[in-house]
Parts: structure tokens; sequence; C-alpha cells
């Protein structure tokens, strides 16, 4: 098969979930003798036109010039350069600046979407750009040839919505087995095992990251890590501003070493997952590969994923009263145990590269 993978800043994954995802199911549908290309924008720091097998495409990414208006020219000169192409299937990861575009694609190429989570519900966006986003989750839905639902709660919601029919797919992750020595990286960020709570997310509101950032402002002895690119949006930088000043909140900022990350999560004490309207999230099912003590928003999409095994919290009183429980890793040995479980059984790449490349197959004939 000659299959397109559209909608992402490109790959090896500098940014997120869609990159994550990009990322690790084209290197391995290559592998199985298939051609793959993946969509780059220019400005993407790994400037090879190949990685490890995958054909990547550098589309001019105007987004440094215009803001957000320039992601939906990126869309448009990517869809344009997927006309010349013969692709069989073209797989569009989100529709918030694609869809407008959705007349473009090439007939002759199943177009697959994976419909992401609720972004009309991000709050982030001001209420014109909630109302486009309502209208380009229809258009979607509308112009694909097949939905993939990254979450069974989106897969429930876009059945009782619009009556539309999606595949389960959700993301992956690989359990995690520290080498000896691997401790020695938290030397770099002056930390120790188990002595810190982490947090690892994009700074956005809806991600609950001022909830956690409370909660922490009133313990001298509880250490809290921050992993993000804080730096990079105005709540971000209203966030670290108002709260670097509290000893035992650290601000990272931005780590994209898969490594390096695998190794901080799995030495955490405590791991604060604050995602709130998206589908399955990525980085949640690392933290489960990394044998982490989760305690995760309260939301279907997370429930989904983590069910009983974990804590979860609404505000930041519910994250002050975990902490007063001071729970241990071994004291919640089943929760961890279970979710690595999870990631051995469902959610493991391996997996859930068969299954999509199943259902390509399929679509198909």
């Amino acid at each position: 098969m000659k299959i397109a993978i559209i909608g992402t800043r490109g790959i090896p994954n500098q940014y997120g979930g869609f990159e994550q995802f990009a990322e690790q199911f084209s290197v391995r549908m290559a592998e199985r003798g298939h051609d793959v290309s993946v969509y780059c924008s220019h400005r993407h720091p790994f400037k090879s036109d190949v990685f490890k097998g995958v054909t990547l495409i550098h589309c001019f990414d105007p987004e440094f010039i215009f803001g957000t208006f320039g992601q939906f020219i990126y869309d448009f000169n990517c869809i344009l350069d997927s006309r010349k192409q013969n692709f069989d299937i073209i797989f569009q990861l989100g529709y918030t600046s694609s869809t407008i575009w959705s007349w473009l694609y090439p007939s002759s190429a199943i177009l697959a979407t994976n419909m992401d989570g609720l972004e009309w519900k991000r709050t982030k966006y001001n209420p014109i750009t909630r109302r486009f986003l309502r209208s380009a989750e229809k258009w979607a839905i509308k112009y694909s040839d097949f939905l993939v639902a990254d979450s069974l709660g989106i897969q429930e919601y876009l059945g009782n919505k619009f009556n539309a029919s999606s595949f389960f797919i959700p993301y992956g992750a690989d359990n995690f087995i520290p080498e000896s020595d691997d401790v020695q990286m938290l030397d770099k960020y002056s930390l120790r095992p188990y002595n810190y709570d982490l947090l690892i997310a994009r700074f956005e509101p809806e991600n609950n990251i001022e909830i956690a950032l409370k909660a922490y402002r009133n313990y001298k002895n509880r250490k809290l890590v921050l992993i993000g690119n804080y730096s990079a949006t105005r709540f971000g930088k209203k966030m670290c501003e108002e709260y670097q000043k509290y000893p035992n909140i650290i601000f990272l900022g931005a780590v994209f070493e898969s490594h390096t990350l695998n190794i901080l999560r799995y030495y955490s004490l405590l791991y604060i997952h604050g995602h709130s309207v998206g589908g399955t999230n990525p980085s949640l099912l690392e933290a489960m590969a990394c044998s982490a003590l989760i305690c995760a928003n309260d939301n279907v999409f997370n429930k989904a994923v983590l069910g009983s095994d974990a804590f979860y919290f609404d505000s930041d009183k519910d994250l002050r009263s975990l902490i007063d429980l001071d729970p241990s890793k071994k004291d919640y040995g089943t929760f961890i145990s279970n979710n690595k479980q999870k990631i051995g059984n469902e959610y493991n790449w391996n997996i859930i590269t068969d299954k999509t490349e199943e259902l390509f197959k399929q679509w198909q004939q």
C-alpha cells in the first residue's frame, strides 16, 4: 500500500500526540514493506527526506509568519502535494485546519480521519473559533471515507451526536524497563528517585495545570516537576511567572528525548495527568508503560483507559488530599502492574499497527 499521513508537524516527534502516532506507526508500516510518507513542516529541525524508511515530504509552513492562520496554509500545501502522489490511503490526523480544503483531496485515495478529541471544548479558543471547530467536525465526518476514534468515549460521542460509525484505534506505548545506570540521568535535573512528582503536558488551560500548581504551592517539601514548553503559550508564560517563585515547583521546559522522558516518568513518585478534552492521550499511556503511579483528571477519556487503577482529581483540594495521603508505589503496586498489563495486551504499538494495517487492507477491498 502507498500511504500518506497528513495533519502533523512531522517526524521524528518534536511536538505531541499526533506526531508520536505518526512516527511509531509509519516506521512500523515501512518495516512491513509499505510505501509510507509523512507530511512535515519545512521548519521541522529534521531536514532529511527519509526517516527510518519513511519518506518525509516537507511543505511550506507559514505559521511563524501568520500564527494560527498559517496552519491552514500549511495544510493546503500538503493537500495540494497529495494530489500528485497517487496514494492509496491518506490518513488525516485531526481536522481543525484541514477540513476547509476537504474538497481538494484526491478522489482516487481513501481518506480516513482520526477525529481526535472534542476540539471545540478547548478553552484556549475564543467563541468564534469554537463555532468554526464545530463546523469543521461536521465537514470531517461528511468528507471522510472512514472515521477513526482514538478513544471509546470519542467513538460513543460520534455515534450519539452524528449517528456516525467509526473504528477504534487508540495510541500505543511500549513497556519500559530502565537500565541499571539510567538513574544517573536524574542528576542532570538535580532530582533523586521517588522524590518528586511529575506533570508532562502542553501548557493549555484544559490540561488542568493550574489546579496542580495551586495544590503544590502549599507544600515546601513536596516537589512538582513540570515538563512542557511553557514559553510557547500566553497561558504557559503566565503560569511560570506566577508559580516559579515557589521553590518546590520546577519548570523544566520542553524535553523531547523519549528515553529521558521515560526515566523521569519511571522514577517519579506520583504522576499528574490533567488532560481533560482529548481521547486516549499518548502521554498517559507512556506513563502507564513507565510504571508511574497516576493521578488523572476525572473524565470519561481517562477512566476508559485507567479504570480503577489510578487516583482521580477534579480540584486542587482533591490533589491536596492525595498529597496528604502520601501514597507510595509499593502500597499501590497493583495499580502499576495492572496498567502495564494493559499496555502489553491492549495499547502496545505492534498491536495497534496490526489492527490499523488490517483495517487499511479491508478498506481497499
